[in-house]
């Protein structure tokens, strides 16, 4: 039988498991690190927030503590980058429409990501994605995504900058301003 008190033990027990594997999350060796007030320094509150606390902006604002991300929107050709320390991760062909608010890409350009086990949400083991430079937190895989993958690249749109291609036009991908 599920007492109260071992329903409050096995909460707790959860609570400062998932902590625990967030705190673990940007650790590791990466070719960029930097203190807590380096990053702090560098980026903004809500760019700090999702890079390095792991945080997620609203769904299809991608707004977090006042600020806004465009890049749900963004249809241009070029490279997403890493906000932190400006590794291209994605590329703009790879990008599409998930319906689910987040900027969304079928896959990531090569070596640019790294992986790991995410338990930090009650009972559901997701599949964390953080720059493969710096360790940034941009968001989670998902195996719901189209071909050619199946996989769907869930991005915090403050995680990442975007710079436009030079040529401006991809083939079957035209720039729309």
């Amino acid at each position: 039988m599920l007492t109260r008190r071992k329903f409050m033990m096995t909460t707790a027990a959860l609570t400062v498991g998932g902590l625990a594997a967030r705190a673990g999350a940007n650790t590791g060796t990466f070719e960029i690190t930097r203190t807590e007030a380096e990053w702090r320094a560098q980026l903004t509150p809500a760019q700090f927030a999702v890079l390095r606390e792991e945080a997620t902006e609203r769904a299809f604002t991608n707004e977090l503590m006042g600020e806004r991300s465009p890049l749900l929107k963004e249809d241009r050709v070029g490279n997403y980058n890493c906000a932190g320390c400006a590794l291209p991760v994605y590329r703009s062909e790879t990008k599409y429409d998930s319906q689910t608010g987040w900027p969304s890409y079928w896959d990531a350009i090569e070596d640019a990501v790294g992986t790991r086990e995410d338990r930090s949400y009650l009972f559901m083991v997701r599949t964390e994605v953080h720059c493969a430079r710096c360790g940034g937190h941009l968001g989670h895989i998902f195996d719901d995504g189209p071909e050619p993958t199946g996989a769907r690249h869930c991005i915090n749109g403050l995680a990442m900058t975007f710079t436009p291609d030079a040529t401006g036009v991809e083939e079957g991908h035209p720039v729309t301003a």
